[in-house]
């Protein structure tokens, strides 16, 4: 069992910075591909970024290539995700998530979820 708790968001204008930090609790996390997953209002939760297990592998959606970065300290259990140059279209509440599977960017192969976080940026 896997629990995650997201931190770090806010309000910031475009333009601007913001760093979302998960801390996982647990003993396996290091097994686990960790990732990052937003929801707009209105829209279906979308693949933002993932890492592998032992953090030598990153992707990214196509949105965010460039602007954000992701990274993990297994000996913190902490993933984070660091996001610049925000822009309106990236407001929506982040999820982090954990799976043991390969399909970083499949939502439903995802075995586990933060609450989330709320980013809003304003333009």
């Amino acid at each position: 069992q896997v629990q995650l708790v997201e931190s770090g968001g806010g309000l910031v204008q475009a333009g601007g910075s913001l760093r979302l930090s998960c801390a996982a609790s647990g003993r396996t996390f290091s097994s686990y591909v960790m990732a990052w997953f937003r929801q707009a209002p209105g829209k279906e939760r979308e693949f933002v970024s993932a890492i592998t297990a032992s953090g030598t592998r990153t992707y990214y959606a196509d949105s965010v290539k460039g602007r954000f970065t992701v990274s993990r300290e297994n000996a913190k259990n902490t993933v984070y995700l660091q996001m610049n140059s925000l822009k309106a279209e990236d407001t929506a509440v982040y999820y982090c998530a954990a799976t043991l599977r390969f399909a970083y960017w499949l939502a439903a192969q995802y075995d586990y979820w933060g609450q989330g976080t709320q980013v809003t940026v304003s333009s």
